[in-house]
């Protein structure tokens, strides 16, 4: 298991988590408490760089799904850059990229629409 680092950055508009490491039924709790933290202001974006996470089991994928839910029902959105192979996969295998905001950058997922699930082009998954 690798630690789990949790860095955020707040912009206008906007806060980026930084996720580093695992994220596992140990760590995905902690995970799930930095996000509601974080969370930005109302109609705001949300953005996880997961660039440095190699590897998420499905208590992450909870979070995220979670996470999504909690920012729409605020009019925010949920964004994730720079998904690794492993938890790129997960997300297929579980049809979750047709719902969550997948983009290959940070600077994608900032610039992204905040409503559009339908622009590929980006996907970084």
């Amino acid at each position: 298991m690798t630690l789990l680092t949790l860095t955020t950055r707040r912009l206008p508009g906007a806060s980026v988590i930084a996720v580093g490491g695992e994220v596992d039924a140990v760590t995905a709790g902690r995970l799930e408490d930095f996000i509601r933290e974080a969370c930005p202001g109302v109609g705001e974006r949300l953005v996880l760089d997961l660039s440095e996470m190699p590897f998420m089991a499905s208590p992450g994928l909870r979070v995220l799904i979670t996470a999504d839910a909690l920012l729409r029902d605020v009019g925010g959105s949920l964004h994730l850059a720079g998904v690794r192979p492993a938890p790129a996969r997960l997300l297929e295998i579980t049809g979750t990229t047709g719902v969550l905001r997948i983009h290959a950058t940070v600077d994608h997922a900032l610039t992204a629409p905040l409503d559009d699930l339908d622009d590929l082009d980006e996907r970084g998954a």
